[in-house]
């Protein structure tokens, strides 16, 4: 997997904040021909993606196709066996399936009809290695699988999170979002955002923090009553190297991460291996 969180790479932010300092003119031109696919891996009904639902809805048209259900931590999984599409409203239907299931039968029941796939806003963090185990950050992937970009947004929790950090959370995705679709558009990969979680008097907007993912991983420990296991790692105790998206979120800033899942650049590095023709190895 590529991860490209220099602040080269990914901006510089500040340039496409710049972009809408032309005026309500230049916002139109850059945003007006949005149309967008939202999901979660929370469930149609979580406050996550009601809060982005709104944040977006100025930007395009939204298109919202979500999990019946919560469906954390399921990964990249998909269903193979049947299961039932609920039509709740225009533009608005529950899948009995995976966050993954929901963009495939999106792009069913819709093609050719996104421009960007948008998926949370996740109740707690999807940091580092998180992005292997995300139902959130699956469904973005699969969007890149299937040429269409995404943004993959979380809230770190450090505290159950309240009224109040929704309503902060909807102001900081408006003004993450903007700035990053103001970026060239992404040919390969997605955009990982993590926001932290400061004291509910915090008023300000945390600072957008280009950075790579933490690679260190998560705790491996367990309570164990008979044959039962429960994880009983600490997240706030993860590996945090400096100027990894764990330390940035850690830090109160908003992290952001540009990913290019390694499907899609595997013929580039394929190309470097020492394979002669034929299949055979070169090296001796």
């Amino acid at each position: 997997m590529k991860i490209r969180g220099t602040a080269s790479s990914i901006s510089p932010l500040g340039e496409a904040e710049g972009a809408f300092r032309g005026g309500e003119a230049a916002r139109r031109a850059i945003l007006e021909t949005v149309r967008i696919l939202l999901t979660n891996d929370d469930g149609i009904d979580a406050i996550g993606i009601m809060t982005l639902r709104q944040v977006l809805s100025p930007l395009g048209e939204v298109t919202v196709v979500a999990p019946a259900t919560g469906m954390s931590g399921c990964s990249h999984a998909a269903t193979e066996s049947s299961f039932r599409v609920f039509h709740l409203e225009p533009r608005r239907l529950a899948v009995e399936g995976t966050p993954v299931d929901c963009i495939r039968v999106a792009l069913h029941l819709f093609p050719g009809e996104f421009d960007w796939v948008f998926s949370g806003i996740n109740d707690g963090s999807n940091l580092g290695t998180d992005v292997y185990h995300s139902g959130t950050v699956a469904a973005v992937r699969e969007g890149v699988f299937r040429g269409i970009p995404g943004i993959a947004l979380s809230h770190y929790r450090s505290r159950p999170l309240t009224e109040r950090d929704w309503r902060r959370a909807s102001e900081w995705s408006n003004a993450t979002i903007r700035t990053l679709l103001a970026l060239p558009r992404p040919e390969l990969g997605y955009w990982n955002v993590n926001f932290p979680c400061p004291p509910e008097s915090y008023n300000g907007v945390p600072e957008l923090s280009a950075c790579p993912l933490e690679m260190a991983p998560l705790p491996a420990s367990y309570l164990v009553e008979g044959n039962q296991f429960r994880y009983h790692g600490r997240y706030s105790l993860r590996g945090s190297t400096p100027g990894s998206d764990v330390a940035a979120c850690f830090s109160g800033k908003t992290s952001v991460t540009y990913i290019i899942p390694p499907e899609r650049s595997v013929t580039e590095e394929c190309e470097t291996l020492p394979i002669a023709a034929g299949g055979a190895s070169t090296l001796a």
